[in-house]
Order: structure tokens, then C-alpha cells, then sequence
């Protein structure tokens, strides 16, 4: 069968940013680990866009930092450009993004891999898994190789069967040009997991010295950068401008002239690709009314003279995108380094994991990242975090660690993957969270350090900066509550800020909640020594003014919690119980739910369903109490 090379707690397939995280949990928890990549080359490879972060993702990679995971972290280390989207809009949306600096990305976590205690980082193809009644056992590589582990997880990414298409061409490969892992992909689902296809795809690559940028505008980082990693207070760093541009009619009409050459209208394509990030012959096709749509051109980082143009993804062929390309302005005498592909691959179908990521066909096997069926860095590295942190619980028989929908995005997004599925490559989004307002970025580590800590994978250190900071913003509110200003002390400040002046005293944490008055403005008129900043001041000012709508969440997120409490017997056989339809039933055996919450959110489960689910229990609550 092979020869054996080692044991291991916990093995993980992939070294992308699910596979990263996966590791650093596992072994950060003290569990002896061990990281399989194709090549080394490719750890925390970004194929796609050279940024971390955005609307929703921004919030995931403040969780994933406040649970104590990477990519926060290595952000802060490797970003050229920072960026606080949303800012127009509430506290709820604002989102960080970076740009970063694609290699010094790779090589900081490479770093961080090779020096954690517990971790060991190989490279080889993992061609099978080793299952053995209905457990996983182990790995075995290309070469025979065997190696032994408690618990495996799958964080393959795109490469399982990676299949590119560049218009009328396609061939067997992973990402950037990768190879892809064929032997694998049909292994799995000789060990009986449901795969699925989808498809994703990435924009050319251009060199910057052959841009006009006198045609284009210049979108510059923020002046205050905003770190990521709750570790760092502030980040000084000379940052890298990006440049918008837009295509035209003339772009649009060589695109609809060549429908019949793309991939992705030509039949060849047979994965589902992801809605919310649409090619550009998609965007043509589907808004023929558009008269131009934005591109972005971000450089891929400081010692490279590469640009990805963002919003540009084709599976046209290279004659057809180089015609293209040259339509918009500030591109007429664009070279292309690497030309726009569109990326086909299998991935398992999330409605067969538990809500820990565990497979439910075999024991002691999680899965993370695309693999399940997301789309996404961001999304790849929680489902990674969360996966290495239920590997090390299910090896120790603790219960798993499952966040829900009203305490992360992480748990919103976990929830959708597994109760609800999707039909598509999924990506994380502000309007999936019903609690967003409480679920924002600034206080994820108020939400989810405590957590980390009990985990073990927050270090004292962070531990303790944590506790400070909480104390300080709570004494900071009490000061400001308590705080009184007379309206002679306030009218020259509030009239320059075009502020109703006052008629009668009141508190600096009264006019903190007006609008137009922020906590570093106040300053003016509150000389106080001690005054917040960075991370403890944003928290401060959001609890104040939105304490209103924030209390108002929290009554919803109790009536949340009533039916994620009443939990449902993992034994129950619902075909069993009458009132429920039939579709209801294969769905619930299927899913096998964990709460009546739970449940609700499944696709094809009605409230009628429900109802009957609580009359069930209800009616088994009180046979107990007959019996006692």
C-alpha cells in the first residue's frame, strides 16, 4: 500500500487561506500538525484580486483576528493601500479593505507557518484519504506516502480537477498555473462525498509602465490607516494609489461580437459560477442597457510591475481580450502579462457537514474554504479557523465550538453553507446578517476574544490588550455620561460645526450622539488627559450613538436565541411525526438540524413545519415530566 513517514494529530490538505488557518489553530492549540501543499509556492497564494477585505469580508477577518487566527495580522504586515469602505453609510457596513502586496503575502504567512511550534509544512500531492470504519485515519501522497492523524481536513481550494478555459481552449490545471489534483478529486468521491462543480475566474494581469494614467483617477488609501489586527494601534506606511477607469460601447460591442468564442457562452463550462462576481461578458450580456461599467487597476504589489484590472474576469480568448482591453481608456497600449482565465473545480456539497465542518459521511474528516463550496479569502480563512479549532475539540471529545448567527459573521456564514446550501460559489455579505449592527467590525473582539482565550489560541498578551482596552471604553462612557457642559461653555463649538446650540445644560455623552459631533471633535471642549484612541475610540462612539438601535437588536437577537435553544434530539426520525410534509422530512433527516432555529432556516421546511416541530416537542417535554 505504501510506506509510512509519520503521526500526526491533525493533517491538513491544503495550503491555501482555509489550510493556513486550519494549521496554525490546530497547532496553536498544541495538537502536532502537519500542512500539505502542491507547492510551497502556493501558501496563501492569492490567484485572484491582490486585496483583503471589503464589505462583509472586512468583518470576517476582524473575527478571524479576534479568535486569535493569521490573516489580520499578515495583512497588516503586507498592505500597500488602506481603505475604510461605506463610510457615507452606518457603522453596520463600514468595511475595511487592502490592497496587498501579493508575494511579501505569501512569504510573511510561509514565515509564520515554518516557525509555530507543533507545525509541520511539507510539500506533496495528497492523491487519497484513509478511512477506516468510517473514520478517517490518515493521508496518502503521490509517492506512496503514508501519513497517520487523528483528524484530516479538506482545504483544497480550486485545484480539485482545476480545469482552465481561455476561449475556445481549456486543459487540466489549478490556479495561476499550478497543477491541478485529479487522483484526489475522484478518490473522495470513490469514499462517497458529494461533489459538485462550480466555476470562478480572474481578470488579466497587465504591465503598469504600458498604462496611461493621465485618462484615469487616481483613488488614493485613506490618510488614517486603520490596521486590521486589534493587536496594532496604528500603522504608518507610504501607500500605493489604484486608478479607475471605465469600459465603453466599443468595449461592450467587441465582447457581444465574440459571445459565440467564450467558454462560458460556448457549452464548455458545465460549473456554476458566482453571481455577485460576474465576468465581464456576463455583466454585457445581462445589462445590455449599461452603457459602461467600473475597472479598477491595483497593483499587485511593490517589487512587481503587474496590475490586476479588476472587474474584468473573461473566458474570452487572449485575441479577443487584448482588442478589448485596448477600448478603455488609459489601456489603448496595454501589454498583457497574463491573460484572463475562468477556472472550473470540484467542491463538496455543505449540506452533508455538520455545523462544526465536519463530514457527516466520515468521522473525524472537516472541510473548509472553497472546498465548501464559498467563494473568497476571507470566507476560506474563517471556515479554516473554525475547522483546525473543531479537529482539536472533536480529538480532546469537548463539544464543538459553533458560533450562531447573532455573535459573528462566521456564524452566518457556516449557517447559510450548511442549513441553507448554495447553489453557487458563496460570498459573504452585509444583508445575510439580520444583526448586522451588533455583528460590526469595530467590536469583534468584544464579541470573540473571551472565546479565543477559553480556546486557547489568544495569547496572554492579546488577552490582556483586550481586557485594558474594554475597561477603558466602559470608564470613557461612564466619564461622558457624567460629564456636564453649560450652554455658554458649548455655543462657539457647536456653531462651528453647524450644531443647534444648547438651552440647557447636558452631557458630553448626549451631544456625542448628535450626527455631526464625533469623540475627536469634542476634544474642543473636554480637555481631559486620557482620551481614547485607534480601535477603543471607534467602539466608543458607535456604542453611544447607536445605543438606541443597539438595545433594540439585542431584544430580537433574545427571541433569536429562544428557538436556536430548544434543541432538537439528534436521534429524532422525522418520518415518524405526523404533520410534517414530506419534503420536510427528507430535509430535516437529511440536515439533521441541531435546534428548532436551526431548522426554520432550512430550504423547504415552511412554518407550518415548524409549528409541529414544537408541538413534538412540546408534547415529549410533558410525557417526560408524566413519567418523573
Amino acid at each position: 500500500m505504501g510506506y509510512e513517514l509519520g503521526n500526526y494529530d491533525v493533517i491538513v490538505v491544503g495550503a491555501g487561506h482555509a489550510g493556513c488557518e486550519a494549521a496554525l489553530a490546530a497547532a496553536r492549540m498544541g495538537k502536532k500538525t502537519l500542512i500539505f501543499a502542491i507547492n510551497l509556492e502556493s501558501i496563501a497564494m492569492m490567484p485572484c484580486n491582490p486585496s483583503i477585505g471589503g464589505t462583509g469580508k472586512g468583518h470576517l477577518v476582524r473575527e478571524i483576528d479576534a479568535l486569535g487566527g493569521e490573516m489580520g495580522i499578515n495583512t497588516d504586515k503586507a498592505f500597500i493601500q488602506s481603505k475604510m469602505l461605506n463610510t457615507r453609510k452606518g457603522p453596520a457596513v463600514h468595511s475595511l479593505r487592502c490592497q496587498a502586496d501579493k508575494q511579501l503575502y505569501h512569504t510573511e504567512m510561509k514565515k509564520t507557518l515554518e516557525s509555530t511550534e507543533n507545525l509541520d509544512v511539507k510539500q506533496a500531492e495528497v492523491t487519497d484519504i484513509i478511512v477506516e470504519n468510517g473514520k478517517v485515519t490518515g493521508v496518502i501522497t503521490m509517492t506512496n506516502a503514508i501519513y497517520r492523524a487523528k483528524a484530516v481536513i479538506l482545504a483544497t481550494g480550486t485545484f480539485l480537477r482545476g480545469k482552465i478555459f481561455i476561449g475556445e481552449s481549456s486543459f487540466m490545471s489549478g490556479p495561476n498555473g499550478l497543477a491541478p489534483s485529479v487522483i484526489l478529486a475522484d478518490n473522495l468521491k470513490k469514499h462517497g462525498l458529494s461533489m459538485r462543480r462550480f466555476k470562478t475566474g480572474t481578470p488579466a494581469r497587465v504591465l503598469a509602465q504600458s498604462l496611461d494614467y493621465s485618462k484615469m483617477k487616481e483613488e488614493k488609501g485613506d490618510e488614517h490607516i486603520v490596521p486590521f489586527s486589534f493587536m496594532n494601534d496604528s500603522l504608518e506606511k507610504e501607500q500605493i494609489s489604484c486608478w479607475l477607469t471605465y469600459t465603453n460601447e466599443n468595449t461592450h460591442d467587441i465582447i457581444r461580437r465574440n459571445f459565440s468564442r467564450s467558454a462560458l457562452f460556448g457549452g464548455e463550462i458545465e460549473g456554476i459560477g458566482p453571481r455577485y462576481c460576474p465576468s465581464i461578458e456576463d455583466k454585457v450580456n445581462r445589462f445590455a442597457d449599461r452603457k459602461k461599467h467600473q475597472t479598477f487597476i491595483e497593483p499587485e504589489g511593490l517589487d512587481t510591475d503587474e496590475m490586476y484590472v479588476q472587474g474584468m474576469s473573461t473566458s474570452l480568448p487572449e485575441d479577443v481580450q487584448l482588442e478589448f482591453y485596448k477600448t478603455i481608456p488609459g489601456l489603448e497600449n496595454v501589454r498583457i502579462t497574463r491573460p484572463a482565465y475562468a477556472i472550473e473545480y470540484d467542491s463538496i456539497d455543505p449540506l452533508t457537514l455538520k455545523m462544526n465542518l465536519e463530514s457527516r459521511a466520515i468521522e473525524n474528516l472537516f472541510c473548509a474554504g472553497q472546498f465548501n463550496g464559498s467563494s473568497g479569502y476571507e470566507e476560506a480563512a474563517a471556515q479554516g479557523l473554525m475547522a483546525g479549532i473543531n479537529a482539536v475539540l472533536k480529538i480532546d471529545q469537548k463539544n464543538p465550538f459553533i458560533l450562531d448567527r447573532s455573535e459573528a459573521y462566521i456564524g452566518v456564514l457556516i449557517d447559510d453553507l450548511v442549513v441553507k446550501g448554495t447553489n453557487e460559489p458563496y460570498r459573504i455579505m452585509t444583508s445575510r446578517a439580520e444583526y448586522r449592527l451588533v455583528l460590526r467590525q469595530d467590536n469583534a473582539d468584544t464579541r470573540l476574544t473571551e472565546k479565543g482565550y477559553q480556546l486557547g489560541l489568544v495569547s496572554q498578551e492579546r488577552y490582556n490588550k483586550y481586557l485594558q482596552k474594554k475597561e477603558a471604553v466602559e470608564k470613557e462612557i461612564e466619564r461622558l455620561e457624567n460629564t456636564e457642559v453649560l450652554p455658554t461653555e458649548a455655543e462657539e463649538f457647536l456653531i462651528s460645526l453647524g450644531s443647534t446650540p444648547l438651552k440647557n445644560k447636558t452631557t458630553l455623552a448626549e451631544l456625542l450622539k448628535r450626527p455631526e459631533i464625533t469623540y475627536e471633535n469634542l476634544e474642543a471642549i473636554d480637555n481631559y488627559p486620557d482620551r481614547l484612541t485607534g480601535h477603543a475610540a471607534t467602539q466608543l462612539q458607535v456604542q453611544i450613538k447607536y445605543a438606541g438601535y443597539i438595545d433594540k437588536q439585542l431584544s430580537q437577537i433574545e427571541k433569536f436565541k429562544k428557538l436556536e435553544n430548544k434543541k432538537l434530539p439528534q436521534d429524532i426520525v422525522y418520518g415518524e411525526i405526523e404533520g410534517l410534509r414530506i419534503e420536510a422530512r427528507q430535509k430535516l433527516d437529511a440536515i439533521k438540524p441541531v435546534s428548532v432555529g436551526q431548522a426554520s432556516r432550512i430550504s423547504g421546511v415552511s412554518p407550518a413545519d415548524i409549528n409541529v416541530l414544537l408541538i413534538y416537542l412540546e408534547r415529549n417535554r410533558r410525557s417526560g415530566n408524566n413519567e418523573n
